[in-house]
């Protein structure tokens, strides 16, 4: 089973948007673009024959035990990441900052540097909540 995850807008990072003639703005915090995210250790990943990065997720419990066996589901699923995402998990070495992967994407995307900051911590999000992250402090702020 292959599933694609794509770069969905909503957190903005200090950009003024315009919603419904409402402006809103939100800012992302000093601290967070000192964060540091590592891979987690428990998601296994490769790259395709195309270079993009493809992350494995056991899908264990009861439920998937249900559904593996009933309805002939994997057990492994391949997360393929596009173009955006592989270069993000690419950058993602324990070394670099959230900032740092900013501009990294800014460098590989130049088209899209003024939305850059706006994808980069959105995807974050996205990969944290799925935990294939996690945020480590920065020797900045201790």
């Amino acid at each position: 089973m292959h599933l694609v995850v794509f770069n969905a807008g909503g957190i903005c990072g200090g950009f003024e948007i315009n919603m419904n003639n409402k402006k809103k703005k939100k800012v992302v915090s000093k601290n967070y673009m000192n964060q540091i995210p590592e891979k987690s250790k428990e998601r296994p990943w490769k790259t395709d024959k195309n270079g993009m990065a493809v992350i494995d997720v056991e899908n264990k419990g009861f439920y998937h035990s249900i559904a593996q066996k009933f309805f002939k589901k994997p057990r492994i699923s391949h997360i393929s990441l596009d173009c955006y995402g592989t270069v993000v998990w690419n950058s993602i070495d324990g070394k670099n900052t959230v900032y740092d992967i900013v501009l990294i994407m800014e460098q590989a995307f130049p088209d899209e540097k003024e939305r850059m900051l706006d994808r980069v911590v959105t995807y974050m999000a996205i990969l944290q909540n799925n935990r294939f992250i996690t945020m480590i402090r920065s020797s900045k702020d201790e």
